[in-house]
């Protein structure tokens, strides 16, 4: 008996484990707002101001208080057959916004709750004011993005290990499950051989659900236009690398206690059932000494306290042995900590390290700009002509310009960019800026997509379009001097 109340303990564990997993596949899976902002709304919206689309934090609570939270994911899907229908006075009122209407997206009611969870909770970063000096003024500090190629690579191989792992799973599983249905097992536990096999097979669906579920969005594909010479083909963020190596970990956890179980049986069938019961007694024993210290219930008259309140005594227990050791820690940690940090002052205070952290980040983006030949902005770009230049703008301005421009420029939402009037002035100079940051009529900012030569090549790409007949003009006429007409 003792021994199935052992089996039943660590089947229960399986059972807890599976369900955990479970629980932890669906947080892990979760859909990833930011990518999904970025893939379904970002050509339209920025997340924190209006652009070509409105604004959309808060947009949730305002349909919930209209009373029409179940049709804000309609209007998302469908915004044409909500505005049609006529049941909804907030798709009504938003309806005329801008001149574009809205496109309909395909997405889950999940994944519309996770862009909106995104954008309600986004809080712009904030990027400390590192300058370069250029040819003739400062650039902005470019954010350093992380190293692709190592990223990839990493990725290779976690993503092996962890087919090793499942395999090794299978394999482990496999044998307990066959092993547990042989004949001594159908005669000492023929009352937990079902439940046995379906606790095996509820850890490997754990895992099944783990990699066959919806897939990841943190993993980035380049785009037409979006990549740089020798990038890799995949975008792998830190943040996947620290969930690949989780995944692996808790795959080789799971390895390791099913090993442990496979061997546990086998010394089931080896040992006479007297013996299993002392070895098991005593284990628990010596695992309860060294996390408790807790005396056996056949000698607590030992430590039993001379006193009695309403009935009730007292043990006079020692503290846990962790607790008692973790206490001690701290106190070391909070000793080494005293005289590294203030005493002898061996190592900076985080303000100090900040400091040193945005001097070396100065200096290294200035490195890599000047090597990459990327210290160009508003106040020294140039009109490129050269045919390599003028075709990478071109696809650059088809994957990022043609829904407000149009493909051949003639103007959509945004204005004719063929035509002689500028709303922000004829150069380069002028067109660069507009492109990097954008303006408040609606016109988004690339400074986040593009570098600066890719700012450039754009810039000099819509300058070289020849005149199309499209939008009406807009801005200020300028002559072919780039001078006003009056």
């Amino acid at each position: 008996m003792i021994i199935n109340k052992k089996i039943m303990k660590k089947y229960f564990t399986i059972r807890l484990f599976a369900f955990a997993l479970l629980f932890c596949t669906q947080q892990t899976h979760a859909q990833d707002g930011e990518q999904l902002f970025k893939a379904k709304c970002n050509a339209c919206h920025i997340v924190d101001k209006n652009s070509t689309g409105p604004l959309l934090k808060g947009v949730l609570k305002k349909w919930s208080d209209a009373g029409e939270a179940e049709l804000l994911y309609e209007w998302v899907k469908n915004p044409a057959n909500l505005i049609a229908g006529g049941k909804s006075q907030m798709a009504n009122a938003i309806k005329d916004y801008s001149a574009s209407a809205m496109t309909a997206q395909v997405a889950t009611n999940a994944e519309v709750d996770a862009i909106l969870t995104y954008v309600d909770t986004y809080t712009a970063a904030i990027v400390p004011a590192a300058t370069v000096v250029g040819a003739e003024g400062n650039l902005p500090e470019k954010k350093i993005v992380p190293n692709y190629k190592e990223n990839l690579t990493l990725f290779y191989w976690l993503s092996f290990t962890i087919i090793l792992l499942l395999i090794a799973i299978v394999i482990l599983s496999t044998t307990i499950t066959t092993f547990i249905k042989s004949d001594f097992f159908k005669k000492k536990l023929a009352e937990k051989s079902q439940s046995d096999s379906t606790t095996l097979i509820a850890v490997l669906i754990a895992f099944g659900t783990l990699f066959l579920s919806s897939p990841s969005y943190a993993l980035t594909f380049m785009q037409p236009g979006q990549a740089e010479k020798d990038m890799p083909w995949l975008l792998v963020e830190s943040s996947d690398i620290y969930l690949m190596v989780t995944i692996n970990f808790v795959l080789l956890g799971v390895v390791l206690y099913l090993r442990h179980m496979f061997k546990d049986f086998l010394e089931m069938v080896k040992k006479p059932k007297a013996i299993q019961v002392v070895a098991a007694k005593s284990t628990t024993r010596k695992i309860s000494k060294i996390l408790t210290d807790v005396v056996p219930i056949e000698e607590e008259h030992t430590i039993l306290m001379h006193h009695e309140y309403d009935g009730i005594q007292e043990l006079d227990n020692n503290l846990p042995p962790w607790w008692v050791w973790g206490f001690y820690a701290t106190i070391v940690f909070a000793v080494v900590y005293l005289f590294n940090y203030h005493v002898l002052k061996t190592a900076d205070l985080q303000i100090k390290e900040y400091d040193k952290e945005i001097a070396q980040s100065k200096i290294d983006v200035t490195a890599y700009l000047n090597k990459m030949a990327m210290n160009v902005d508003e106040t020294n770009a140039i009109q490129l002509t050269d045919t390599k230049d003028l075709s990478a703008g071109k696809t650059l301005f088809e994957t990022n310009c043609v829904l407000c421009h149009n493909p051949k420029g003639e103007g959509n939402i945004g204005p004719n960019l063929t035509d002689n009037h500028w709303i922000y002035g004829p150069d380069v100079k002028d067109l660069f800026k507009t492109i990097k940051y954008g303006a408040a009529n609606g016109m988004p900012e690339h400074a986040s997509k593009l570098n600066p030569i890719q700012l450039q090549q754009v810039a000099s790409f819509v300058l070289s379009l020849p005149d199309t007949e499209g939008r009406e003009p807009q801005g200020i006429a300028y002559d072919k001097e780039g001078k006003a007409v009056q």
